[in-house]
This record gives structure tokens, C-alpha cells and sequence, in this order.
């Protein structure tokens, strides 16, 4: 038999128990030991002095609660005299077996917190024991239902949640179902010319108008965020356009045409890509317009996209191996053809120099200023045999096709009276580097500067003229020098032209007008071929390039020769004579011509420049 609690007792048991108390005269209240029964005052047994008192309203006695609401009160209508002997006899209850009845606990009739886990009997509580609904979300302790609480076969489906669906971007989805996040990309539709396109929001198109125009139709009844994305597949929208129809819906705050009452845009941009966005009636949609890059950068670097360093293997002009070294030797235009290279061990060190300069026309005539010398150094050859124009930083070069520019010299000029400035020298080119041609010596109309360049020519004389602006346009190092000034009355002398490591000298009777003195490389930066190029010079185991010209001068009788600058600067010239070239393949500028050349005069050419490349092919 089921029971709630200890089990009862199964038999009878004396159940009465006995106090006693003695009167004082004045207490008339005493309370016993056990609850009295509630049947009424006969169950009770009172005595005073062994004498049976009578119970009940009117009588002896009464019972009633104490002070703690418990029935076991006996108060006298008279105080028992002072010493009487009181006692009370109180029978008790008598133990009964009760069944309890189904449904006569309810929860209300249970103590909160009575009924505890300690207390109910493993698998005692089933599912058919637990009402509908009786158990809901603030009957369950938070953390208390685990997945090892539920039942493979008790799982709990979608269509027991309350809510079985999300919603994103206004679209309904089922627990258990899926979606595409983003954009949903559709396949490529080709148009013919009669195409349309009914587009749905959050889809993007990508579109074909090579053989013909396109309609597409925007959401009819749209959404704000609504979102739809239009890419020109083939990049003709320029040739064949895309029509956007928005169905009378506004794109920001813009009606439609023809002429503006309709509701047709168009795409006329090539590899464009159209992002439409609703907001609502009065802006429409707003469009985020981009146009794809029609490449991406390659990658040309045989090291990979990872740049992974990687020694040059190349080709072009003459090479020659020094140790790990190799040098390329270019004295006309040609490629440098890179094959393999990549990252820190791509860098290739140059050595680039311009066409010299011609020397001014006619007589006393400034010298031709050297072509720019520029020159790098990052493999770091040592000082002081490398020139300290050299600058730090080579060039970083990738698996591709170099063209190399090597500048011509000046040409000579014939010009009778008044005379004509020397031509200047041509530009030397290699990758971003690139050396200007030196400028032409000045002629001797009283006035005519020499000209600016890589070098500066000389002035002419008479008349003070000044000799031409050298590192121009300007870079860092500079690429040469200014040139020399002529002399303004006799004896008459034409200014030097500039060279790579000094000015032109101005003349300065009766010393003459040197060339300044060009700049080097080391022999090694050529390799065993360096005797073959440039010039030597003061710095020894180098070789000397972009000397200017000297200027001409007024001696006589007969003729006199005044030095070019080091580096293939060419030699003026004195009485009756015209001055040298500039040496080939140093960018040496022209030597000046002296006095009573016969007409129409002459004027000497620039050296042709030259270009060397080297870097490190291996370890």
C-alpha cells in the first residue's frame, strides 16, 4: 500500500498521559504536556484533591489553545485552593491505517520544497504521470536537462518549438533547412538582343551582351534592402548595353526614360558591375557603380608569388664572369632579357652614361659637356676604387625584357657667321634609370651660353659667356657638373665642358680651359675586359667615363692643344683648328675649336654613351 511519509503504525498503543500541578489560590490556568483531544472537555480527566472535577462551560473547568495555539489549556472557573493537589489524565488518539485515495494529494496540500529528488524513487515519476503542460520553463532549474536526460527516440522536433522558423532578410526559414549567405550567384545568361531577365532580390547576374542588348526587370514589388547585382560577363555594356527596367520605381530619386517619364536606365560602361539597393518609394534605389580592373597584375618573378629569392639568369650584350659575378656590356641598343630572378637576389647594379655633347660652332667655342653618369653600387664594391656618385640602391628587376638605350654623342655643327651651339648629347636609358645627354658647347657670338645636360657646356668667347647648367634634370647623386666660362675680351679662350666629377674650367689667361675630369668604376664592376672601356685616370684599378670637352682657345701661331676632361672628354683646340671628339662608348664631350678656323667653321662631336649591368648569379 503506497503511503506518503513514515510508515504508520499496524497496532494499538497506550496513547494517555498524566500531569500534575498544585494550586496556589490565585492561578486559575495550567497548561498540560500533550494537545488535549479536540473531541470536547468529557475525554479529559481533571482532578483536585482526588476529587473528579466537571467539565465544560458553566462547570469546573474548560479546555482551550495556550499561548501557542495549541489546545492543552485547562483553565478553572475558581483558583484551586492554595496546596490543593491537581493532576490531569489526557487519553490521547488511537493509531489508525489510512489509505490515501488517488488524487487526494494535490499540490497545494504539499509543503514547498517537501517533495525533493532524494525522496522519489528512480523511474517512480513516467511520462503518463505528468499532466499536459504541467511542466514548463520556470519549472525547470537552468543547466538541468542535459542531452544524456533525453531519449533518443523522445527528441524534440521542430514542430514542438514554439518557433520551428528564423527569418533573414524578410525570408522565412525552417530549423533543419538552409539558405545561401550573401549573394546568390546565378549562371551566366547570354542576351541575343531580345533577352529579358526578371531579377530576384539577393541574386546576382552575371550577363552576356556580346551578340546582343539585355532587359532586366527589378523586383516589382520590392523591399527596403532588397538587393541585386548586375556584372558585365563579357565586357561589351559599351557595345551592347544593359537595360534596367525598375518598373516605375525611382533610382535615386530619378525617374526614369525616355525622357524622363519612363522606366528605363542603362549600363553603357564595359566590365561594369552594378549593385542596386532599395530604400523605399521616394529614393528608389541607390546604386553602388564599380568598373572592374581589366587585369590584375602578373606576377613575373620566376620565384614565384611568394617572391622566394632567386639568382638572375639573363642575356644581352657582352658578358663577362667575374668570380660570382656577371657583367653585361652594352655599346649600342639592346635587350637585357631576364629569365629567372626573384626577390633580394634580383638586383643588378648599373653603370649608365649619356652621349656626350658637341662643342660650340665656329671659333673659340665652349667645350661639349659629358653625358650624365649615373652608377649604383648595392653589391658593394669597395671604396675608393668605386666613384662616390655611386648610389646605394640597384635596381630590382623580374623575368622580363629590358630594352637598353645607349645615347649617341652630339653631332658636330658647320655654321659660318654668327656661329651655332654644339648639338646636344642623346638620353641613356635602362629600366627607370635614365642618364641625360650632355649639353652643347656655346659659339662665339658675344652672348650664347653653353647649354645644359647631363653635363653643362662650355661658354664661348668673347663676352663672358657662361658655361651651361649640368645634373639636369636634376637627380640624387648628381648626374654631372656646370660648365666652364669663356673669356670676355683678348686673348680669348672658350670655356670647358662639365664633366661627371668637376666643373668645366673658365678660361683664365694664359691658362687654358680643361674638360672637367669625368668619374669611374671599378675594374671589377666590368671584368677582365675593363682595358677595353672608358679611360684610365688618378683613382688606379678604375676606369674613368663622362670627361667634358675642353674649351678652344686664341693661341698662336699654329696649333695648341688643351686636354679634355678624363673620361673621353675631347681635346680644344688653338690657332686655325677644330677640336677633337668626344671618345665613343665614354660620353666624352667635344673638344672646342680655336681661332681662324676657315668658314663655315666646325665644331667637334660627343663621345657615343655606354651602358654596363652587373649583379651576383651565385653563392
Amino acid at each position: 500500500m503506497a503511503y506518503i511519509g513514515k510508515k504508520p503504525e499496524d497496532k494499538f498503543r497506550g496513547l494517555a498521559s498524566y500531569d500534575t500541578f498544585t494550586g496556589d489560590g490565585s492561578t486559575t490556568t495550567f497548561d498540560v504536556t500533550n494537545v488535549l483531544p479536540d473531541g470536547g472537555t468529557y475525554d479529559v480527566e481533571v482532578f483536585v484533591d482526588n476529587v473528579r472535577q466537571e467539565g465544560g462551560s458553566g462547570k469546573s473547568y474548560t479546555i482551550g489553545n495556550d499561548d501557542a495555539g495549541d489546545l492543552k489549556r485547562i483553565t478553572f472557573a475558581v483558583a484551586p485552593d492554595n496546596a490543593a493537589e491537581i493532576y490531569v489524565i489526557n487519553p490521547g488518539r488511537n493509531t489508525a491505517i489510512l489509505q490515501v485515495s488517488d488524487n487526494t494529494v494535490t499540490a497545494a496540500k504539499l509543503q514547498t520544497d517537501a517533495v525533493t529528488t532524494a525522496k522519489i524513487q528512480d523511474d517512480a515519476v513516467t511520462n503518463a504521470k505528468i499532466g499536459p503542460a504541467a511542466v514548463g520553463a520556470t519549472e525547470i532549474s537552468p543547466g538541468s536537462i542535459t542531452t544524456t536526460q533525453i531519449s533518443p527516440s523522445a527528441a524534440i522536433t521542430n514542430s514542438q518549438l514554439a518557433n520551428s522558423s528564423i527569418t533573414i532578410n524578410g525570408n522565412a526559414v525552417s530549423l533543419g533547412g538552409s539558405i545561401t549567405a550573401g549573394t546568390d550567384w546565378q549562371a551566366v545568361t547570354v542576351a541575343d538582343g531580345s533577352t529579358t531577365l526578371n531579377a530576384v532580390a539577393g541574386k546576382g547576374y552575371f550577363l552576356d551582351t556580346n551578340a546582343g542588348v539585355i532587359e532586366v526587370f527589378l523586383p516589382t514589388s520590392p523591399t527596403r534592402g532588397d538587393t541585386v547585382i548586375l556584372a558585365d560577363y563579357s565586357g561589351t555594356f559599351a557595345t551592347n548595353k544593359c537595360i534596367v527596367n525598375t518598373g516605375g520605381a525611382l533610382i535615386d530619386s530619378t525617374q526614369g526614360g525616355p525622357a524622363g517619364g519612363g522606366n528605363d536606365f542603362e549600363i553603357t560602361t564595359n566590365n561594369a558591375i552594378v549593385e542596386l539597393v532599395y530604400v523605399d518609394a521616394a529614393k528608389g534605389w541607390l546604386v553602388k557603380y564599380n568598373t572592374a580592373p581589366s587585369a590584375l597584375s602578373t606576377i613575373t618573378g620566376s620565384g614565384g608569388g611568394y617572391d622566394t629569392p632567386q639568382y638572375i639568369v639573363a642575356t644581352g650584350g657582352t658578358v663577362t664572369t667575374t668570380g660570382d659575378y656577371k657583367t653585361h656590356v652594352f655599346t649600342g641598343d639592346g635587350c637585357f632579357v631576364v629569365s629567372t630572378g626573384a626577390g633580394s637576389l634580383a638586383t643588378v647594379d648599373y653603370m649608365i652614361v649619356a652621349g656626350g655633347g658637341a662643342s660650340g660652332g665656329r671659333y673659340f667655342t665652349g667645350g661639349g659637356g659629358a653625358g650624365g653618369f649615373r652608377l649604383s653600387n648595392s653589391w658593394g664594391l669597395p671604396a675608393p676604387t668605386t666613384s662616390p656618385l655611386a648610389s646605394s640602391c640597384g635596381v630590382t628587376v623580374t623575368t622580363q625584357t629590358y630594352p637598353i638605350t645607349v645615347g649617341g654623342g652630339g653631332a658636330g655643327v658647320s655654321a659660318p657667321a654668327p656661329g651655332a651651339n654644339g648639338n646636344p648629347g642623346s638620353n641613356s636609358v635602362f629600366s627607370t634609370i635614365t642618364s641625360a645627354g650632355g649639353g652643347g658647347g656655346a659659339h662665339n657670338d658675344e652672348g650664347p651660353t653653353g647649354e645644359n645636360g647631363g653635363s653643362g657646356g662650355g661658354g664661348a668667347s668673347p663676352g663672358s659667356s657662361g658655361g651651361g647648367t649640368g645634373n639636369t634634370p636634376p637627380v640624387s647623386p648628381p648626374q654631372g657638373q656646370d660648365g666652364g666660362t669663356g673669356a670676355p675680351a683678348s686673348p680669348f679662350g672658350a670655356g670647358g665642358g662639365g664633366g661627371a666629377g668637376a666643373t668645366g674650367s673658365s678660361w683664365n689667361s694664359p691658362t687654358p680651359s680643361v674638360g672637367g675630369i669625368g668619374s669611374f668604376i671599378d675594374d671589377t664592376f666590368v671584368g677582365p675586359t675593363a682595358p677595353s672601356y672608358g679611360e684610365t685616370g688618378p683613382v688606379g684599378s678604375t676606369r674613368y667615363f663622362a670627361g667634358g670637352g675642353a674649351g678652344g682657345a686664341g693661341c698662336a701661331p699654329g696649333p695648341t692643344t688643351i686636354s679634355g676632361g678624363i673620361g673621353g672628354g675631347g681635346d680644344g683646340k688653338g690657332n686655325a683648328t677644330t677640336g677633337t671628339a668626344g671618345v665613343a662608348n665614354t660620353g666624352g664631350g667635344g673638344g672646342g675649336t680655336g681661332n681662324n678656323v676657315p668658314s663655315p667653321g666646325g665644331s667637334a662631336a660627343g663621345g657615343k654613351g655606354i651602358v654596363i649591368l652587373r649583379y651576383k648569379f651565385q653563392n
